[in-house]
């Protein structure tokens, strides 16, 4: 005989679920990660993004940093950072170490490492011991047809904080940093190259040596060039000069780089480098972009008189003025000088880079 079903009243239904504890919070300790429960967790921290904390939702971003999952960790971290909680940095520093235990089943692709790293950097953390840990840290985890290493964000992360560690003197700092210039991942070399330039006298040698070597990749390289015209512009500025010729990657990487020292050595360099044979039109817009970005009012006026004469880069030199953003002015001598022309390349040419406002 098949019993009736036991009529259940809505108190009832709410004592019992109280008891189980889902109407506890959802970040309270003890409760079961479900995936409902994991979702409103991510939705109550979501909700805090943007928005000035209160000492609930305080409480709440520092009960997240001890969960377990590294996506909640993660969030809990970029709030922290978001709102200048310095308070939470023995919470991040904490949850830090954690997530170096069994990394792999714990912080898989690094979510909690990367934020945490970052989050205590920007919160003053100055103890050294925090990001030389990190510093030559690598995961390795399965990948389609291998391994893959997922710790380059926190190899660069802790780069870059150390140089404001307490306790490393400027030669010991770039003793770290040395390894990582032959970092197989380029974003680790990018940031430490970043860190070194700010060794100021002390990183030239290195950052000249780098720069040198052949095989890296430009992004690397444009890096080299902006912190050695930042140390010392004078000398800098003929180093960099020197890989335009290559006519590449790295020589487009010099151009920009001289271009925003904004200087009149710069400018030289750029138009120097214009009188030699090029015959890859790639590269003389590149150059013509630089010399436009100088922003010098020689390079403008060298620019337009490309124009006036028709030469066969004059289209080229209309599309890096309208790149430099003009003002009303400059836009004004562009269009008298491609129109006066009469050449139909050049209407062209001012009708798609610079088309009526």
């Amino acid at each position: 005989m098949t019993l009736p079903p036991i009529p259940i009243s809505a108190p009832c239904i709410v004592s019992f679920w109280l008891v189980r504890g889902s109407f506890l919070h959802p970040l309270s300790r003890g409760a079961p990660l479900t995936h409902h429960r994991f979702d409103e967790q991510m939705e109550a921290l979501d909700a805090l993004k943007g928005r000035e904390l209160d000492a609930a939702s305080i409480a709440l971003v520092r009960k997240a940093l001890s969960h377990k999952s590294n996506f909640l960790v993660a969030k809990a971290a970029r709030l922290a950072e978001e709102n200048q909680l310095a308070d939470f940095v023995p919470d991040l520093r904490a949850a830090f170490d954690r997530f170096f235990v069994h990394p792999e089943k714990t912080d898989p692709q690094c979510w909690a490492k990367n934020a945490l790293s970052r989050a205590l950097s920007r919160l003053e953390c100055r103890d050294k011991d925090v990001f030389l840990r990190g510093l030559h840290f690598r995961q390795l985890e399965p990948t389609w047809g291998g391994r893959s290493d997922s710790a380059a964000t926190v190899r660069a992360n802790c780069a870059h904080a150390l140089i404001a560690c307490d306790g490393l003197a400027p030669d010991e700092l770039l003793l770290l940093l040395l390894d990582l210039l032959a970092d197989e991942d380029k974003s680790v070399r990018v940031e430490a190259v970043r860190a070194i330039g700010q060794l100021s006298h002390l990183a030239v040698s290195v950052l000249r040596l780098r720069a040198l070597l052949p095989g890296e990749d430009p992004e690397v390289l444009s890096m080299c060039f902006h912190a050695l015209l930042e140390i010392h512009r004078e000398s800098g500025i003929p180093f960099v000069a020197r890989f335009l010729a290559a006519g590449d990657g790295a020589a487009a990487e010099a151009a920009f780089a001289l271009a925003e020292t904004h200087s009149p050595a710069a400018l030289s360099a750029l138009l120097a480098q214009r009188d030699q044979p090029a015959a890859d039109p790639w590269f003389r817009g590149v150059l013509l972009s630089a010399i436009a970005l100088t922003r010098r009012p020689q390079a403008f006026t060298w620019l337009i008189g490309l124009i006036e004469r028709e030469d066969r880069d004059a289209p080229l030199a209309i599309e890096a003025l309208a790149k430099s953003s003009p003002n009303p002015e400059l836009r004004a001598r562009i269009e008298k000088a491609a129109n006066e022309n009469g050449s139909p390349r050049l209407r062209k040419a001012l009708e798609e880079h610079l088309p009526p406002a």
